[in-house]
């Protein structure tokens, strides 16, 4: 009897353990999406990669998958486990919110691009209607797998994308049934047993959201009540596969019955604990279908015919961005979210595979064609990462040309101070300096916080400081003084020497993390850095004493005095570091 160490199974769980292990720490220690670290793992062990070179050098058998199609099963299931945390960060009120844009723009999208794409290939080659229409629609599907998780579902873009991808989820066993119908082999009852499995999917619905709402909660308070995390686990799995098997039966997606898993726990008390317990399971069970996806691209078919391949992909993603961004501008999306959401939407989808396998047993598309645009599609989602952050810069470029321009707001005798981050820490210096009468000018890079802070009164200009045009623009020359605000210690002290040596008197105010991050602005020249470190410690300090019954105005004194002495200390420590430097410089000078 073979050792179960030795078994295909067991190496190729090795494998995919120890991509996970290496891809999520060191992509993310990168600030890469990990989904393209999968990718590369699935084309580097896949057939076409390391394991092409078994049969020379056996040993590589260890550190590649011998079976593909085993692990397949697995991908399934990290497909309904991503449903499942997108269900449960929803809620049936923000579903009610997004109707416009799921049942008008997302049906708009998927329609209007199968059909353009469709109508293309029935002219561009001698497939029949039928077929064309078939590979249109699948085409035009987009992964919820990857840009998901990519984009979020809190972001403007997230929540566009995600409104069009649960159109797209609600109307894949449609079109299953549609082109089973349409295909030579279909029986003349087909429509027929569509109807039957159209309605046995609405009972089984239905009976999951009237069950689900009474019976969820007393499981997860009996769970809740035992105080076992590992029952508490059991109990959220179970949820998700029971979902998943009755719309199985019913002749849905099991996505479908994750997803209304999902959103019936998030009605519950529980959906903060249940999503806690799952996410490892999520991020694994998804990490294997990106390496399938990545072991499905034939390298060698691709180098053979790489011109057809680019032309597919360009020509797919090409229609699908610039339909996508026209009818989101045409819904009133601004033109930055609907360019990053028609780049990330462009690609397609883990679906289409699922679709082509459909069109081919009806028999719609001969197995070539199949195989061909098969190909494309795992082309098509290993670059969706790339495509992201081609959106990013697009609409950032598109944001900046429709953005307010410093000069717009800054009056020409001076902005007064300048407040540059319009975060938590920025909006309420900007309210103090309100309340006393001062006059301000806030700058920041965020286009939805500047919408917001407009919308609520507040003088804010859009733009990113790392650009040197825009801190030349906002004619500190004539401003009393500049506040930095923003969490990021690299630039606050690099935005801090440029403008100390532009604007030597300018009193320059910054945010600092710590006191080692507050010696490192004033030696950029800061005229004053306030640790957040310090300030919570006094704080802290002056709520303990006046709990104590010390007097208010005695302590208030004395916390003053030790900020001074604080921040003299500190001082004096980057006065240190810095006269030598100055010492040694008049010194070459003499």
């Amino acid at each position: 009897m073979a050792s179960p160490l030795n078994s295909t199974g067991f190496s190729d769980a090795l494998v995919i353990l120890g991509a996970a292990g290496l891809v999520i720490p060191a992509f993310a220690r990168a600030k890469i999406s990990p989904v393209i670290g999968f990718i590369l793992v699935g084309l580097l062990v896949g057939p076409s990669g390391l394991g092409a070179l078994v049969p020379s050098y056996p040993w590589l058998y260890h550190i590649t998958i011998s079976d593909p199609h085993a692990i397949e099963p697995f991908a399934e299931f990290g497909i309904v486990l991503l449903l499942f945390s997108i269900g449960l960060e929803l809620s049936f009120k923000r579903l009610w919110s997004m109707r416009r844009l799921v049942f008008g723009t997302g049906a708009a999208e998927l329609i209007g691009s199968g059909l353009i794409l469709g109508t293309g290939l029935h002219l561009l080659t001698d497939v029949a209607w039928t077929g064309s229409f078939a590979l249109g629609i699948a085409l035009a599907l987009s992964s919820t797998a990857l840009v998901l998780p990519i984009a979020g579902t809190s972001s403007p873009v997230g929540r566009t994308a995600f409104a069009m991808l649960l159109f797209e989820d609600l109307a894949l066993v449609p079109i299953i049934f549609i082109l089973g119908a349409l295909g030579p082999m279909a029986a003349a009852g087909g429509w027929m047993g569509f109807a039957r499995v159209g309605g046995g999917a609405i009972l089984t619905v239905a009976i999951l959201f009237v069950g689900g709402r009474f019976f969820l909660p007393k499981l997860f308070a009996q769970a809740a009540r035992t105080k076992s995390p590992e029952l508490f686990l059991a109990a959220s799995l179970l949820v998700v596969i029971a979902a998943s098997l009755a719309t199985t039966a019913a002749g849905l997606s099991p996505i479908v019955g994750a997803l209304i898993a999902g959103l019936l726990i998030a009605e519950t008390n529980y959906h903060s604990e249940v999503e806690v317990m799952t996410a490892p399971f999520k991020g694994l069970a998804l990490g294997v279908f990106l390496i399938t996806v990545g072991m499905s691209v034939d390298l060698g078919a691709i180098l053979a015919n790489w011109g057809s391949y680019f032309l597919a992909i360009v020509g797919v993603v090409a229609i699908k961005a610039l339909v996508t961004f026209g009818l989101l501008r045409l819904a009133g999306i601004r033109g930055g979210v609907a360019a990053e959401t028609g780049m990330l939407m462009g690609s397609p989808s883990e679906t289409t595979l699922i679709v082509l396998g459909a069109a081919g047993q009806a028999q719609l598309l001969a197995p070539g064609l199949a195989s061909f645009w098969q190909t494309v599609t795992a082309i098509g989602l290993t670059i969706t990462p790339l495509l992201a952050l081609l959106g990013k810069r697009a609409a950032k470029r598109i944001e900046r040309r429709q953005g307010d321009s410093p000069e717009a707001s800054i009056p020409e005798e001076g902005p007064g101070t300048v407040v540059i981050g319009f975060g938590r820490v920025g909006r309420m210096v900007c309210d103090m300096l309100k309340v006393h009468g001062q006059p301000y000018v806030a700058v920041e890079a965020d286009i939805d916080a500047v919408k917001a802070a407009r919308a609520d009164g507040y003088p804010v200009i859009f733009g990113d400081v790392v650009r040197p045009e825009l801190v030349d623009r906002l004619n500190l020359g004539r401003a009393r003084a500049l506040i930095l605000t923003m969490d990021d210690p690299v630039l606050s002290v690099a935005l801090t020497r440029r403008v100390r040596g532009w604007v030597p008197d300018l009193t320059i105010i910054a945010r600092a993390r710590d006191t080692a991050h507050a010696a490192e602005l004033y030696k950029a020249g800061a005229s004053d850095a306030v640790p957040e470190t310090l300030e919570s410690s006094l704080q802290l300090a002056e709520a303990v004493l006046t709990d104590l019954g010390v007097a208010v105005g005695p302590v208030i004194v004395s916390i003053h005095e030790k900020r001074a002495e604080l921040r003299q200390e500190i001082k004096a420590a980057a006065d240190l570091e810095v006269a030598p430097r100055l010492i040694r410089a008049r010194l070459s000078k003499d």
